[in-house]
């Protein structure tokens, strides 16, 4: 078994004051806040600096009308693009369950203020998506398209908010989900006025990037870290049934479209969040999916031929004398 003495530093539950990147120290002197501050206004800096040269060096990208033109576009029951319109259900069945679940006796069993808002506005929009994609595929045009694609930045700023609350810090985490709604908001704004996508793509795609680099490399605060990756598995498959939409729709001879594979794939996200929040527990050993998997990977590569199954535990052990 392999005993880490460094350990010691990540067995403390976790409280607001403390910073999760800096987990050998539960409080912070004022030297300390300063340069987190400072650090996090270049951080910020940074960011708005990196916006500003691609909103410089690249074209504008215009909201493309052949988007609207989806393969399947059948009528049942009086219902116009029938498919792409039902499959958005299971989006509001999965945001009402988990906004209710927020608030019924503490289900999830949060421990921190700004995990409640951010998980509540993730299912607030998540819930949004099935009403608002609902009646864009109805008659699908630019005007609706904005009730679409907006309560998709409200679940994708809201993860992004919760992640900082759980792997960095609470109060920069519950600072942080006001103004990552509203560049959402201003994304959408700015592509309705000006017909430029720029802005909403880096809502979109930036945390589809930075949310599984950090679930990977930060120490997780709870359990069951992997249904993140899961998560954005599933996400990334909605986006390639979205791209795929009318070669799919051959493939299945007519049968099912990409698009509506795209609605039922990306609703499995919330799914496995709201299976992960029901059954996560704090995390008392705070290591990294990485650093686990390196443990698991060295151990197999030291047994050489014999391959065992199973990981080193980081924990600490406290010494006894021989008898």
């Amino acid at each position: 078994m392999l005993y880490l003495s460094e350990a010691d530093n990540w067995n403390r539950k976790p409280n607001s004051q403390s910073t999760y990147l800096n987990p050998q120290s539960s409080t912070s002197s004022p030297p300390k806040e300063a340069t987190m501050r400072k650090r996090t206004l270049y951080v910020w800096g940074v960011a708005i600096l990196c916006f500003v040269v691609l909103m410089i060096v690249t074209p504008a990208i215009p909201q493309s009308q052949e988007y609207h033109n989806f393969a399947d576009q059948r009528e049942f029951f009086g219902i116009p693009n029938t498919l792409n319109v039902i499959s958005n259900f299971p989006f509001l069945v999965i945001g009402v369950i988990g906004l209710v679940l927020c608030f019924y006796k503490n289900y999830f069993k949060f421990s921190l203020q700004g995990e409640l808002w951010g998980w509540t506005c993730f299912f607030i929009g998540v819930a949004a998506v099935g009403v608002g994609s609902s009646y864009y595929h109805l008659d699908p045009n630019d005007a609706r398209l904005v009730w679409d694609r907006l309560p998709m930045t409200i679940a994708f700023t809201s993860i992004m908010a919760i992640f900082i609350i759980e792997r960095i810090d609470e109060q920069k985490g519950t600072i942080s989900i006001i103004p990552l709604l509203l560049a959402g908001v201003v994304s959408i704004l700015y592509w309705r006025f000006f017909d430029d996508l720029r802005p909403y793509a880096v809502v979109q795609f930036v945390p589809c990037i930075v949310i599984p680099l950090m679930a990977i490399l930060l120490p997780p605060m709870y359990t069951h870290s992997t249904y993140w990756l899961w998560a954005a598995a599933f996400y990334l498959l909605a986006k390639v049934e979205e791209a795929e939409d009318k070669v799919i729709y051959k493939w299945t001879h007519h049968i099912v479209s990409g698009h509506t594979l795209k609605h039922l794939c990306a609703a499995m996200v919330p799914v496995f969040l709201t299976l992960m929040l029901a059954k996560r527990t704090t995390e008392t050993n705070r290591i990294s999916l990485l650093k686990t998997w390196k443990v698991s990977w060295t151990k197999v590569n030291e047994n050489g031929t014999r391959v065992e199954s199973g990981e080193y535990v980081y924990t600490s052990v406290q010494s006894e004398d021989s008898h």
